[in-house]
């Protein structure tokens, strides 16, 4: 799997094992993805992520942290997560394993001092771990490679056995709600928050403007929709990490509760609405509910197949098992017998920011200059004022020249 690594800061310094004194204020939560929703630059992060996965290591990076501070192991020797790796490229210190008694010993707002690989707020240490360089990194790296082989059979077998759970999503059909969004005949742009999901989403604007396909987008993809320029038509998944304008956008909102009140609604032992659905009834929104296994992403994906879209045009879409390692996910079921019933009506735009830059050669632009040079003489020629202007210019310059023999 090919992952482009973001090109480092040199307005930062190499992380390496000698002091560096670096102040800020802490902004501390153990989910990541509520934490980055409140960082501004300059802040210290304090998470609790075992494998730092790419895409909160670069959503760290956006919001211009000084330093990441670990409760966690970033690297636990499951598999080589590249998060890690992508902090210090960037010249962002890591701090790992400092423990969970951080988030007693600091709150939101505290004024905060890393010296090397101890944090310190009114003088007073409060953490410390391992400060992780580029070789320890590489280290921990070399050493989860040696055990991938494991990792990726468990996957497997993990697989399989849901597979056999879940076949009903590739020979079932799958009770979706009644919802107002057409789809039918038309195409669907499916936005999931994956490695170079942006960047994709920049590379499909044409593509937008010119097919007005249905976006559906999957939790915190909706605010990237919509920095884009795209309103969502329909928002699915448990908008857990969705901005409260994302989900008031005007968007159809389809709540894909979490796993621990599926399957107690499977046993009939859920008491009352999902806490997703709550939320929003909170917030005066109304909302449509889907109770099928398997990630948000692919029932997104089975919702627009099955409501008659002519195509389904995947952004970020996790497919190898490194991605969904990444995503802590233990095996790929669902993603597996959604691609298969969907078969060629499904497309994933997935690296086509990499696959295609577009790119001005010198020869265009002379040929570009040649063509507009060509214009002005043809029109020179055929229109009466211009070609009296040029005599008139030939004129002048020829009488200027017989004035200096």
């Amino acid at each position: 799997m090919a992952i482009r690594l973001l090109r480092r800061n040199p307005s930062r310094p190499k992380v390496s094992s000698s002091t560096r004194l670096i102040e800020g204020t802490v902004r501390l939560d153990r989910r990541t993805k509520d934490l980055v929703r409140r960082l501004h630059p300059g802040n210290v992060a304090v998470i609790d992520h075992e494998d730092l996965d790419l895409l909160a290591a670069e959503t760290l990076i956006e919001k211009g942290v000084v330093a990441v501070l670990n409760a966690g192991q970033s690297i636990t020797g499951r598999y080589p997560n590249i998060g890690p790796l992508v902090l210090a490229r960037a010249g962002i210190p890591l701090i790992d394993e400092v423990g969970k008694d951080v988030f007693d010993a600091l709150k939101e707002g505290d004024l905060v001092r890393l010296e090397g690989a101890s944090l310190l707020c009114n003088g007073k240490v409060v953490a410390k771990g391992t400060l992780l360089s580029d070789d320890e990194i590489a280290r921990r790296m070399d050493k989860a490679r040696s055990g991938l082989s494991r990792t990726l059979e468990a996957f497997a077998e993990n697989t399989l056995e849901y597979i056999r759970r879940e076949q009903h999503l590739l020979l079932d059909s799958v009770h979706l709600p009644e919802i107002k969004t057409r789809f039918q005949g038309r195409c669907a742009l499916v936005v999931v928050r994956g490695y170079h999901y942006k960047q994709d989403l920049r590379a499909l604007r044409a593509f937008v403007r010119e097919m007005r396909p249905v976006v559906v987008a999957v939790d915190g993809a909706a605010d990237a929709c919509l920095a884009e320029g795209m309103k969502p038509d329909v928002i699915l998944g448990d908008v857990d990490s969705v901005s409260v304008d994302a989900l008031r956008s005007g968007a159809e909102l389809i709540v894909h509760p979490q796993g621990d009140w599926r399957r107690q609604n499977e046993r009939g032992e859920a008491n009352g609405d999902a806490p997703e659905v709550e939320k929003l009834r909170l917030l005066g929104l109304d909302c449509s509910i889907v109770t099928a296994p398997g990630m948000s992403e692919d029932i997104a994906m089975l919702l627009a197949h099955e409501k008659g879209a002519d195509l389904v045009v995947a952004v970020g879409c996790h497919n190898s098992a490194m991605e969904m390692l990444d995503k802590g996910r233990r095996g790929m079921a669902s993603t597996f017998l959604v691609r298969m019933r969907l078969g060629p009506d499904l497309v994933d735009a997935k690296g086509v920011s990499l696959l295609y830059r577009a790119r001005v050669r010198t020869r265009d632009l002379w040929m570009i200059v040649g063509a507009a040079l060509a214009c002005m003489i043809v029109i020179s020629a055929v229109m009466p004022p211009m070609r009296l202007f040029w005599l008139g210019v030939w004129d002048q310059l020829a009488g200027f020249f017989s004035s200096l023999r």
